[in-house]
């Protein structure tokens, strides 16, 4: 018997299981580099269902926010919420004095008329002072970042909304249905 043979085939049997190994370890790299590729972007949905000057700005500074981090973002807007999309209304909302607990006056003043055109004009005077983006432009950079603004439909029915009332861009015929299955699929999920 010759010496070589069993060392030729224990170098046979390490090949075949040194090729098997890089096999192995090339098809788990490209499956680790599927599953990082599809966890790279985080997904964030908001619900926004008020319509005042002060409660549009949360979904708008966050789903902005959260874009320029390469978030895939959704804002389902429904009931007063939708007003923020509506191209007429989004300009003349308002701050609503009576019960917010943030006004520095007590509720029986608060409900004077005239009183809530008084404190968004003061909010306004703020924000044009230090240069914060208005309702307008956060909407336009919301937008241009790929976040997908959505107009509930069943709103837009209830309201007699037409969809050319909304800013360009905006998504409608958006259903509960669509809204809960971004809810579903997204890492962070807001109800503004």
């Amino acid at each position: 018997m010759s010496t070589d043979t069993p060392s030729a085939d224990a170098e046979n049997v390490a090949d075949a299981d040194l090729e098997t190994l890089q096999e192995r370890v090339e098809d788990l790299e490209g499956s680790l580099a599927d599953l990082e590729a599809e966890d790279d972007g985080k997904k964030l949905t908001i619900i926004a269902t008020k319509g005042t000057f002060d409660m549009a700005y949360p979904p708008l500074i966050l789903a902005s926010t959260a874009a320029a981090f390469d978030w895939e973002v959704v804002v389902f807007h429904t009931f007063w919420g939708l007003d923020i999309l509506h191209e007429e209304k989004s300009k003349d909302l308002k701050i609503s004095a009576v019960g917010n607990p943030t006004m520095p006056m007590p509720n029986v003043l608060a409900a004077l008329p005239g009183m809530d055109a008084m404190a968004t004009k003061m909010m306004e005077r703020k924000i044009d002072q230090n240069n914060t983006a208005t309702i307008e432009e956060l909407i336009e950079l919301s937008l241009d970042q790929g976040v997908d603004l959505q107009a509930c439909q069943m709103t837009v029915e209830l309201m007699d909304y037409d969809e050319e009332d909304f800013y360009e861009g905006v998504t409608t015929g958006v259903g509960a249905a669509t809204a809960l299955q971004h809810l579903a699929e997204s890492d962070v999920q807001l109800l503004v």
